[in-house]
């Protein structure tokens, strides 16, 4: 039965019905919105986009836009996915083997949510790079997964747990075209990070002369790489390192006007990833946002009970919940003058679901930025991270068509970013009631003209 599931979504991607939407207010966060505007698939690209008045001899299946609203598929290009590793914070608990029904389960939720783009920012090998696999052919219900398989850092820094532990660039750089062999990196994560800040001991810290030979290597082979940074200084030394992108932004303290300016004339994109330091207080403080419909979509009854009990007394216990909800507000506003500056911020979460990736939405707005940017930060900026504005992040002809309609103004209130009415991939309408939410099956939302 599995086999036969994975033969007809392959078939399904394969022959994604040719479409039109006319008459619909198109947001791609590149321009100002657009009124009375036809969008054309056909396949898996996007063939037209002309204001309707002068669209003529569209083909295939017509939908009606009027009073709705086309935006790119929204990315996250931070999440490390649920199933291969223990996310609770027990860095010393002994890792099981991979959970695939959890992983599908979370990609399952990031469709849900309008997002079709994910980047997996190091995770065990053999659980997000079979999922890639998979996804690349059309065998599994998900986003575009992009992924680092491991991470590469020093041997006792940040995330060695799940990393290839480099320690002299020579000696050690068979493990690296190991790496690039048999992993197949899309973009490299790095970690340059001592801690020892907020309540964390002081661990190994990366040589930045190690960090640069490596990433240098990797970008010999093609590959981009991001960097795991949490100060200004680290994010400098990675900067001139020649990272091509951060993993976050600054969040130990506020940043410099240097460090605003250096960003805005390099535009060294970074992902925000402001949804993981608040959502420990968020859960400690307001658990009621998991009864939230994409929180209830997203997870399981029992997963959310544990949170709401076990899990939200043990962060209430916890000094690093009360740390994140101070510092917070900092890389809001780190954030916030960096964009308003002219750098590049792209979203991401540092979490796993699609509801994660919403809400990283409404903190981005709560930081001052305008509703409009938002999107273009979750939509093209993200694809600038990736180094795939050529094919995603805007709507424009000849782009891959990852769409989504909005039946509320998300310019108006980010939150209207979740009124979706339906989520496209590659060209293909994504059926909700055939994806493998782990809170259930859910009604699909679209299904007419």
């Amino acid at each position: 039965m599995k086999f036969l599931a994975a033969l007809l979504l392959t078939a399904t991607a394969a022959h994604a019905e040719n479409t039109y939407i006319e008459h619909v207010t198109l947001i791609d966060g590149i321009h100002a919105p657009q009124r009375d505007m036809t969008v054309a698939v056909e396949g898996d690209k996007i063939t037209t986009v002309a204001p309707s008045a002068v669209a003529r001899g569209m083909k295939g299946k017509k939908i009606d836009g009027k009073g709705k609203y086309l935006i790119p598929g929204l990315m996250d290009v931070h999440i490390h996915l649920k199933g291969g590793f223990d996310i609770t914070g027990k860095v010393d608990a002994e890792m099981g083997p991979p959970n695939r029904e959890e992983g599908v389960q979370a990609l399952a939720s990031f469709l849900y949510a309008g997002v079709t783009t994910v980047f997996d920012a190091g995770n065990r090998a053999e659980h997000i790079l079979p999922l890639r696999a998979d996804e690349r052919a059309g065998k599994i219900l998900s986003p575009r997964i992009f992924a680092t398989g491991n991470l590469v850092t020093y041997p006792g820094s940040h995330g060695d747990r799940m990393a290839v532990r480099i320690s002299d660039f020579e000696k050690d750089k068979a493990l690296l075209d190991k790496h690039i062999a048999e992993q197949q990196p899309d973009i490299l994560k790095l970690t340059l990070e001592e801690e020892g800040w907020g309540s964390r001991p002081m661990i190994t810290l990366m040589p930045v002369d190690l960090l640069e030979k490596i990433t240098r290597y990797y970008n010999q082979h093609g590959i981009r790489t991001t960097v795991h940074v949490s100060s200004e200084l680290r994010s400098l030394e990675a900067i001139y390192a020649g990272s091509d992108t951060l993993a976050h932004p600054v969040i130990q303290g506020p940043v410099s006007d240097s460090f605003v300016k250096l960003m805005a004339a390099k535009k060294t994109p970074f992902a925000s990833t402001l949804t993981i330091g608040e959502n420990y207080s968020r859960l400690a403080e307001h658990p009621e946002y998991l009864d939230q419909p994409l929180y209830v979509a997203s997870m399981s009854a029992e997963e959310r009970e544990k949170l709401k009990t076990t899990t939200r007394a043990e962060w209430q216990k916890r000094p690093w919940t009360w740390w994140m909800k101070i510092m917070t507000p900092i890389a809001q506003e780190n954030v916030r003058k960096i964009h308003a500056a002219g750098g590049t911020v792209a979203c991401g979460t540092d979490q796993s679901t699609g509801a994660a990736t919403q809400r990283e939405l409404e903190l981005l707005a709560a930081a001052g930025i305008s509703p409009l940017d938002v999107i273009r930060i979750a939509t093209y900026n993200s694809a600038v991270f990736l180094g795939k504005a050529d094919q995603l992040g805007s709507v424009d002809t000849g782009k891959l068509a990852d769409l989504v309609l909005l039946s509320k103004d998300p310019t108006v209130d980010i939150n209207n970013a979740k009124s979706i009415v339906f989520v496209m991939k590659n060209g293909q309408m994504i059926d909700e009631s055939q994806l493998p939410l782990a809170g259930g099956k859910q009604k699909r939302r679209f299904s007419g003209t």
